[in-house]
């Protein structure tokens, strides 16, 4: 009920439209027709990372104050911010599933192997974006002039760092592109599910012990 909420409440205050038109105009930039379906998937994948986070930041800052403490005097802060983080991870992922089917449809080689691969990169660089979004946003960080830019930092840091969940996904996908394979590390999956649960749940805490 309360991620429904909140999900309503993304869509209704519009803070969805800015990181929604940015993953769409740079997917119209950066992929053609005819482009191989699994190096345009890695594309739409990497694309994801930060375009999460984003939704993240709009997911926790919608609510204006008043609204925010009704809500938490009835469900309490825990589930009130957990739930606006899954609103945020699911509306990336409705992005990205979006996403991924129009490279596929337009993409050359888009066979059962790459749906599968890069459905998994998706939802890996997907939870990878929502754990950057949860710690570097509202509560654990307060203040746009801290926020944006720990942030961006972070999204480079987990597309770039070897080990890296969204780095081996979209390595595998661009390197299956090139030598005409689809398998991805499976390790990619659980790891970004544990790194977004850590970083949930530590966002989770310091609101409660905050009260923000």
């Amino acid at each position: 009920m309360l991620t429904h909420y909140h999900l309503e409440l993304l869509l209704r205050s519009q803070r969805w439209l800015p990181p929604g038109l940015v993953y769409l105009v740079l997917m119209g930039l950066g992929v053609s027709g005819g482009d191989d379906a699994l190096s345009a998937a890695a594309f739409s994948a990497g694309l994801l990372v930060p375009v999460t986070g984003w939704l993240v930041r709009a997911a926790v800052t919608a609510e204006p104050a008043q609204s925010r403490a009704c809500l938490v005097a009835a469900a309490g802060w825990r589930w009130v911010h957990l739930s606006a983080l899954v609103a945020a991870a699911l509306a990336g992922l409705a992005l990205g599933v979006a996403g991924l089917a129009g490279v596929l449809l337009v993409g050359s080689g888009g066979g059962g192997g790459a749906v599968a691969a890069g459905l998994l990169a998706t939802v890996v660089c997907v939870l990878t974006g929502a754990a950057v979004g949860a710690v570097c946003n509202r509560p654990v960080v307060a203040g746009t002039q801290y926020a944006v830019p720990l942030g961006l930092g972070a999204v480079v840091l987990v597309l770039l760092l070897p080990g890296s969940p969204a780095n081996a996904v979209v390595r595998a996908l661009v390197l299956g592109s090139r030598h005409g394979g689809t398998a991805v590390p499976w390790w990619t999956l659980p790891g970004a599910a544990l790194l977004a649960g850590a970083a949930g749940w530590a966002a989770v805490a310091v609101a409660v012990r905050r009260g923000e």
